[in-house]
Order: C-alpha cells, then structure tokens, then sequence
C-alpha cells in the first residue's frame, strides 16, 4: 500500500510542478559518493557519502559543513526515537517537504517509510495513512452479476468466512443449497461450470478458490462467465480467490476475468500480538479440555503458540530471521497439537526429548533446509518446551512469562494485558534487528518507485530528457573503461615461481577469475558503445546492460562471474578495484600478506582450505584429519607488519547480530545502532581435529555477504 501511495502521491506533486527533477531524483536512486569515511561514529559512510553528494545541489550547499560545525545538535537529531517527527537542526528546518526526505534518506534510511506516511499525510491528507481495511459488506455493494469479486490471497487470509458471513446474513449458505463453494484442483472443473450454471439462472452465490491451480481451463472459465450473464439472474454473484505469482512472467489469468471484478486483497497480519491471537484461533475450549493432563496439555500448546507465531513472524528480519524462507503454516501447529495430545495420554511423564524432537525436526523442521536455521529452530525448542513451563517458571521473552492454566478467552485476554510491545526482543534478538529490517523495507520502497518513473526511449519525440540519460549512459561507459586494467600475464607469473604450495596456486585461481571478469566487462562496454555510436545494432542483451548503467545496478551478465554482492554498480566496481589492488601486491612478489582480507577473494573458502593442506604437507598429516583453530588477535590490520610463520592472518570480517569484545576477548551483546562492528584480525592455523578448543566455544557461520543462505564459507 505504501509503495502506490509513495507512487501516486509523487506523481500528483511532479505534475503540478511541486517537485524539483534533481531532488526527486535523489531521493528515488540515492546516488551517493562511494568510499567515503564518516569521521562520526552516529553517521555510516555510506551516509556521509549521501551527505557529500547532496551537498552539489543548490538548495544543500553548505551541509556538509553544516553537520560538522554543529555535530552536536546533528547527533541529537539522529539520535531521536523518531527523527521523522522531530524538526531539522537550523535553517534546514525551513526547507521544503522533498529536501528534508533527502537529508533524511542519508541520515536515518531506516525510518524512510515512516517518514514517507507523514510526508504522504501532508500533502494529501491523514484519510490516506490511517489504514483500515474497507468492511466487506461496503465493498459488495458495489457488485453484481456482471462485475464479480476477485480475492488476490495472501498467506493467512481466509477471504471464504467473510463471504460466509454477510451471506448468513442475506440469506445464502450451504444449508440453503444456494451457496456454491468450490475449492479448484484436479477434476474440479466440471463441477465448477455447473454451478456457474445452475446460481447464474436461480440467482445463487459462487466461490470459486484458488483458480490458480487450473491454469489450463483458465480461458473456458472466462468464456463460461461471459455465457452465464445471458437472462442472468439479479442475484447472482460470483466471487474468485486465486494467489499472486511470484513473478510478472508467471501470471496465468486471462486479462478479462481480472478487468470486471473488483479486486481486494487483505495484507496478513503482522507483528507478534496479532500472530499469537491467530495461532490460538484455531483452537477452544473443547480442545484445552480433551487432555488428561490438562495442565501440562494447556501449558505446551500455549507455548507451542508461541512458538508458531515466533517462527512465523521471524521472517520479516530477513536473512537475520532464517536463512532461508520457510512456508510454516497452520497445519504444522494443529498437527504438533495432536501429536502433543497423544503422546500426553500415552506417558506418564512429560517425554520433553521426544516432543521437541518431533516439533523442530519433523513438523517444523521438515520445512528447513538448512543445517543453521534447523540449529536455530532446536535452540527455540530447548527454550520453550522444559519442565519449568509446567512450574510457571518459564518467560517466552523478558516481560512475559507463561500464564498458568485459564480457560480459552481468558489466554486470549492474558496476550491483549501482558505481551510486551512489539520489539526485537520478543523474538530473541538484538533491537538492531529491527533497524536492518527497516532500512531494507524502505529501500525496496525506493527502488521500486524509482523502477516506475516513466523514462524517455533514445527514439522518442521529449528531445531534452532522453539526451540526457544517453549522455548518463555514455558518461559512464566512459568512466568505467578508463579503470578496466590490462590483464594478469599468468604465464608469465608462473614463470617467476619455483614453489608452487598451495597458497600460490590460490592467487593463480583469483587472477585466472579477475581475467575473466575483466574480459566481460571490457567487451560489453566496448560493444555497447559501438552500439549507441551507430555502428552496430543494439541487442536485447545491450539494452539490459544499458538500464543497469542508468539505474546504478550490477548487470547479471558480469554478477554470474564475480562474487555475490548487494551494492549498486558504482560501490561494486569501486570494491572490484580494492580486490584488484590486494591481488596486484599478493602477486608482485607473491609473499603472503601479513594480513589477509579474506571477503575480498573470489573463492574464500580456497584460502582456508590451503591452510589446511600447507600444514599437513609440512607436518605429514592427513588431510582428512584437518580443521581450523581461530584465535581473535586484539589488533587490527594496520598493527601487523608480517604474516605469521605457520598459518594466516585474516582481516575484512565483520559480526552481525553480537560483537567482539576486545577487553574481555568474548562475544557480547552489539551495542545501540551499530549494525556490523569490525572483528579485529583472526589468527587461522590448522590442527589435528583432537587438538581443536572446544571449552566456551560459539561455532559462528561465516557468509560472504548479509544475505547468508546459499553464501555460507565455513564454520569459524
């Protein structure tokens, strides 16, 4: 809802002349100066780097200056709670509603989308934000035989109870035989033409569900609908249910069925209060009294409640939540329940082993794939499911401990009285969760906005517009051709060397990779630019790469032979050339670093895996018999000046979701705002897996970029 707001709103001020192209433009694509330093710890350096580009517009001149002049009144600004409602330090209180979003989407990108409801209340009005659904009787109002409704579902929705409910009321149901509900799948179809037949002539009510399964029968459905509204009978209603896709080129439903309805869609409840209430929905009092041991019965399934509306909800913290999204639904809850009712009344004892098992490893955990996030789910289990929840000495988070044995109502009411506000603490986490999630929400927004702006074709009649993004385009062909740098001469490396161990066949792999990838880049940007000077014809493929250079993006024919990574192109080739620069000195005398910064390889886990061998040569072990001891030195990269005899130094990781503490060489908790604290340089050397610490040991997956899934390394 708020991204066609943000979209119909903008539009609105552009066409009445409200909005300057350039701020717009700013706000939309965020262009900042890449590899920037912030000399201040409550501003990021991709912050500062907006700041800095802002600052070459007309209406920011003297920013810069500005915050560093006045810091303090800066910092206590971005500080706030919510700085969206505080007013700007200064003069720049005074500036229009658009420049303040610009300042802001540099200092506090994670409160962009609520200070995008308070600028859309502004200028249109507070109607807009305060999002309540319409009541659906409103909406039915408005339809008839000739214009249907049509759900778009989303997960947890039920869109079938409401039509129930208002047709009890007018006097349609099942008991009536005037109520036809049809749940589409194999075989379906015909049943399904029939109603249509039978309720278009009698004037009954139809409810076709989930129409996106029959994708093949899709064009009889919509030829049938335009049949029955002959001699249609004025009571007659249809209503549709199917699933978005998950993709634009995946939609199946023929334009026609989509145009005469009224389309609704229900976004599914957030947040952990509204989940614990729904998870308890599907429940009663029958069933909190068909157990035997009804106080261990009721005390597991409100916890298994919990449990439920955790998982669920902790997707919304992204990679941080799971790696991986899982579709957990209702019917792993009912069926855990069961599960939990006859393994009560066959034992005497609470089985706590058994149960969590059967929870985290095969109701829940049959959805996980991955071995952290099964880890995760267990961890949970150990948490929740332990013999102090039947002693009432159990908290689900701080501040909500497990009720004790009430009837129905009354847990619901216990959740409304006792669950804490929602934060990231109800899920376990750090509060910076939240911080992450937001930014990436509003991020989204951005892009997504910024993806809609009409754009001018090189062939169309708006002259001005369209040169300019040419010129963009061939701005940066230009820029980026100039820093492409010749090619390793790997023959002539391997010439220089005698010892070939394992560490010098690493640098040859990441060289032979750098060749590759600057080979591509050379020869698109090449081709392109013989493309827009005429002589060539532009591809389809050439067309892409040329949206990519004006959007900011990375184009996928160059990410498929690097490495994985989220930053716009111009902070990605900027990043590129720091791993160019690494790899240039490994390999001008090829000493191994006295450091190494392990994100900057192509294929960290090479490096590591070299250690290993190195080792077991010198020492004659087997290899199999191998694994990585890490000890956290208490410097940084600058203090080393050699790399160590045996071994390697590593440099470039960073923690996310906890820290290092240097004093106290521990992990503890992250500080306030501070996303990914550096680690200082980690000591890696091989041992014989006898000889590996185990005492106070946290096993911490290391992943290439915050996406983690699939750009797991290793086990630190």
């Amino acid at each position: 809802k708020l991204i066609f707001l943000t979209q119909m709103c903008l539009q609105i001020l552009v066409n009445i002349g409200e909005v300057e192209p350039t701020e717009l433009d700013f706000l939309l694509r965020f262009p900042y100066m890449p590899n920037q330093t912030s000399n201040f710890p409550w501003l990021t350096h991709v912050g500062w780097g907006g700041i800095r580009a802002l600052n070459n517009l007309p209406a920011f001149k003297g920013l810069e200056k500005d915050i560093e002049g006045s810091h303090k009144r800066w910092m206590k600004f971005i500080d706030s709670e919510s700085p969206e409602n505080e007013k700007l330090p200064g003069e720049w209180k005074a500036k229009s509603a658009i420049q303040r979003l610009c300042i802001m989407r540099c200092i506090r990108p994670d409160r962009m989308s609520y200070a995008m409801k308070g600028f859309i209340d502004e200028k249109l009005g507070s109607k807009y934000i305060d999002a309540r659904s319409i009541e659906f009787s409103k909406t039915f109002k408005e339809s008839s035989p000739e214009t249907h409704i049509f759900f778009v579902l989303s997960p947890g929705v039920d869109p079938l109870k409401d039509v129930e409910k208002i047709g009890k009321v007018l006097g349609y149901s099942f008991d009536h035989e005037n109520f036809h509900s049809v749940s589409l799948g194999q075989g379906q179809e015909i049943i399904a033409e029939k109603a249509i037949e039978t309720a278009s002539q009698q004037g009954h009510w139809v409810i076709l569900q989930n129409i996106h399964l029959v994708a093949r029968w899709l064009p009889s459905l919509e030829k049938k609908m335009e049949a029955s509204l002959i001699n249609v009978n004025s009571k007659y209603r249809l209503f549709l249910s199917a699933e978005p896709a998950g993709d634009p080129l995946m939609h199946i439903l023929p334009q026609g069925i989509l145009e005469s309805a009224i389309k609704i869609t229900n976004e599914p409840p957030t947040g952990m209060m509204a989940n614990i209430h729904k998870a308890l929905d599907n429940f009663s009092d029958e069933t909190l009294e068909m157990c035997s041991k009804e106080t261990e019965f009721k005390a597991i399934l409100f916890s298994l409640c919990y449990f439920h509306a955790v998982v669920a909800e902790r997707r919304k913290f992204g990679p941080q939540g799971w790696n991986r999204s899982y579709p957990f639904n209702v019917g792993d809850l009912t069926i855990s329940v069961y599960v939990l009712f006859n393994y009560l009344e066959a034992n005497t004892r609470v089985p706590w082993e058994d149960l969590r098992y059967l929870f985290g490893e095969i109701m829940y955990g049959g959805h996980i794939t991955d071995d952290w996030d099964r880890r995760l789910c267990r961890t949970y289990l150990e948490e929740f499911m332990q013999p102090e929840l039947i002693d009432g000495d159990l908290e689900f988070c701080s501040g909500f401990p497990a009720p004790g044995i009430l009837k129905y109502a009354g847990y619901h009411q216990y959740i409304d009285e006792n669950l804490p506000l929602e934060s990231p603490s109800l899920y376990g986490l750090n509060l910076n969760a939240e911080i992450g999630f937001l930014t990436t929400v509003s991020e989204r927004l951005f892009r997504i906005v910024f993806e809609l702006q009409p754009r001018m074709s090189s062939g169309s009649a708006g002259g001005g517009e369209s040169v300019s993004q040419e010129d963009i385009i061939k701005g940066v062909i230009e820029d980026l051709l100039d820093k492409v740098p010749t090619p390793f001469n790997i023959a002539e490396l391997m010439g220089r060397v005698e010892d070939r161990n394992p560490y010098i066949i690493v640098a040859f792999q990441e060289c032979e990779r750098m060749n590759i990838l600057m080979s591509e880049l050379r020869r698109s940007l090449n081709e392109l630019d013989l493309g827009l000077k005429g002589e060539l014809t532009i591809s389809s493929v050439m067309e892409d790469l040329m949206l990519c250079l004006y959007m900011d993006q990375v184009p996928e024919q160059w990410t498929k032979l690097a490495y994985p990574s989220l930053l716009g192109l111009q902070s990605w080739f900027g990043d590129l050339m720091q791993r160019l620069r690494e790899l240039e000195s490994w390999v001008s005398d090829f000493r191994l670093p006295s450091s190494i910064w392990l994100a900057g390889f192509f294929n960290p886990q090479s490096l590591l895996t070299a250690i290993m061998q190195q080792t077991a040569r010198k020492n004659e072990w087997p290899l199999d018999r191998m694994c990585l001891n890490c000890d956290v030195t208490k410097k940084f990269k600058e203090e080393f000046t050699s790399a160590p005899r045996e071994g390697a130094y590593v440099n470039g990781l960073f923690m996310e979701g906890a820290r290092w503490d240097m004093k106290l060489s521990t992990i503890t908790d992250a500080l306030n705002k501070e996303l990914f604290p550096a680690m200082p340089v980690i000591y890696i050397k091989a041992v014989t897996q006898d000889k590996q610490d185990v005492k106070n040991i946290y096993e911490c997956p290391v992943y290439k970029i915050r996406l983690r899934g699939p750009t797991f390394v290793w086990t630190f």
